[in-house]
């Protein structure tokens, strides 16, 4: 091992004479992600998440492969955009974790196209999978809680470019990432979610649940929808304060509970619009439908959704079963509809 706690490898290394090391496809605080080739299935091109030898990331690993586990089981048919566990394995104190190998992330994406916006037929595709994917957690008593575009890749990133930009050719992809997903029943730390992506509920401890996952989508598609991150900042009150800016006033029942009383001044936010934090705040950010690129009646309904998915009540927000109703989602059914009609004729012609 390094200082760090990774494992030392190079190219063309076999872990358990079978998985052999051709490249490194990613890194992060819980370790490494490599492509290797399985000797066992022809070579076939797998994706190896090496975790670091260091105990509590061995206890998000186990946790993880014990969520992935029960997503295999309770998913057998694969209806549901969550990524495979193939295998597992101990490697000398280091957990490692074998996955079906996927395309770029959402955010890689986005970086290599120059942060060019995804249309509003890729997003309403990409939302529908996220959310299905999602609910399929909740259902089974689970919070993500950390959902991100980092997280949520392509099945095949392959593009075709069209009007100077590119466009994935099949927006079909698969959330990655369950080392933080909790149970229902779990111990919920008081802090989840990456920081850009991170529910009011959290930021002010009064407690979360499933919603905060919610919250993090809200963010997420409005980020396919600019092609940037909407909450850009390093620090719990401006994050607040740019809150306020796109959504409104923060109600004062959640500022009246909060715990993190350095952020409240009677019963508003502490926050001076007129500082060079505030003037800051006030250029990076607008009312959310201000970022609304037309006002044709699909970017309305996009809207709406966003607008329902950041809710600041946890209690108030809208739950993702109902967000997949959403009218936003009408051209996606319809399709369906058609597609299952025209299946039907086909069948009844060969009979």
């Amino acid at each position: 091992d390094d200082e760090e706690g990774h494992l030392v490898y190079h190219n063309g290394d076999m872990l358990r004479a079978r998985y052999e090391i051709v490249g490194t496809l990613g890194e992060g605080a819980f370790g490494k992600v490599v492509e290797c080739l399985d000797h066992s299935k022809s070579n076939e091109k797998m994706a190896l998440k090496i975790i670091k030898n260091i105990e509590r990331y061995r206890e998000a690993a186990m946790s993880e492969v014990d969520v992935l586990e029960r997503i295999n089981s309770v998913d057998e048919e694969k209806r549901f955009a969550c990524v495979r566990m193939l295998d597992w394995f101990d490697h000398h104190g280091h957990i490692c974790i074998v996955f079906e190998l996927l395309g770029l992330s959402t955010y890689d994406f986005l970086k290599e196209n120059g942060f060019m916006p995804f249309s509003l037929t890729q997003i309403r595709c990409m939302a529908d999978q996220i959310f299905r994917a999602v609910h399929f957690l909740h259902l089974n008593k689970l919070t993500h809680t950390d959902l991100k575009p980092e997280n949520i890749l392509f099945v095949d990133s392959n593009y075709n470019i069209k009007y100077n930009s590119k466009m994935v050719s099949k927006s079909i992809m698969k959330f990655v990432d369950f080392g933080n997903a909790t149970y229902d029943h779990e111990h919920h730390t008081s802090l989840v979610s990456t920081r850009h992506y991170r529910a009011p509920e959290v930021i002010l401890e009064l407690g979360w649940n499933q919603a905060c996952d919610v919250w993090s989508l809200g963010c997420i598609l409005i980020e396919f929808y600019l092609g940037l991150t909407l909450f850009q900042t390093h620090d719990s009150k401006e994050h607040l304060a740019m809150m306020e800016r796109v959504l409104g006033p923060i109600p004062a029942h959640l500022l009246q509970k909060t715990r993190k009383r350095r952020y409240v001044h009677h019963d508003k936010l502490d926050w001076d619009e007129h500082s060079s934090a505030g003037r800051y705040v006030r250029k990076h950010c607008k009312p959310l439908k201000q970022y609304m690129s037309c006002k044709t009646p699909e970017h309305e309904l996009l809207f709406d959704l966003l607008q329902k998915m950041m809710e600041y009540d946890s209690s108030k927000r809208i739950t993702l079963e109902q967000a997949i109703g959403h009218p936003f989602f009408n051209l996606l059914r319809k399709e369906r509809k058609d597609s299952e009609r025209e299946c039907r004729k086909f069948a009844q012609l060969e009979k």
